[in-house]
């Protein structure tokens, strides 16, 4: 098996990629600039901890103008970080990681959602993971498998296996800030 990994410089992704060097899995990250805040810090630290990990270096794919369209606290400073759905986004990073696994034969698209007990939006479930797959399938003429590795962890799971594992220096702040802000959903995923 080969798969695009969807990464964003944060700890999942970067557990994900971390799990397949182990398991030997060839694997092509791919880290996508949506227009979100936080896009320049998470790029820059993605190359980082790649090269420090020894992991595959990125490839960078600029939509940006998907955020300055379809805004969100994610996308747009003037609005409450904590307002973080952004319709459309999760099925936008599978059908870009669906066509570049495609380019590159691979046959799977991995993203690091986490247990759906957790989640808050409904691209995060796994209901819309499968319909995600027939509807790439159907554009693409082709299938495409969707992973969710880390779909039976929470936060603390992920915390405490990229410990043992050796992943530092990940940014996961949805702010964009070099210190992350402590407020977003993303920084209160580390609390709780």
């Amino acid at each position: 098996m080969s798969f695009v990994n969807l990464v964003s410089g944060g700890l999942d992704s970067t557990l994900i990629g971390v799990i397949a060097k182990e398991e030997d899995t060839e694997q092509f990250p791919l880290f996508i600039d949506y227009g979100q805040r936080a896009a320049e810090i998470e790029w820059s630290t993605c190359q980082t901890v790649h090269r420090k990990l020894n992991l595959p270096i990125p490839l960078k794919m600029d939509l940006s103008g998907f955020g300055r369209i379809i805004i969100s606290g994610l996308t747009n400073p003037n609005i409450d970080v904590k307002n973080a759905f952004t319709p459309g986004r999760n099925l936008l990073f599978l059908l870009i990681g669906s066509a570049y696994a495609y380019q590159v034969g691979a046959t799977t698209v991995a993203i690091g959602l986490l247990s759906e007990r957790f989640s808050l939006f409904p691209d995060q479930k796994s209901t819309f993971i499968m319909q995600a797959e027939s509807a790439i399938q159907a554009a693409l003429g082709r299938y495409i498998k969707i992973v969710t590795p880390l779909y039976d962890f929470s936060k603390a799971d992920v915390i405490k296996l990229a410990s043992i594992k050796g992943v530092t220096g990940t940014y996961s702040c949805h702010c964009g800030d070099l210190n992350p802000c402590g407020y977003c959903i993303s920084c209160l995923e580390y609390k709780d």
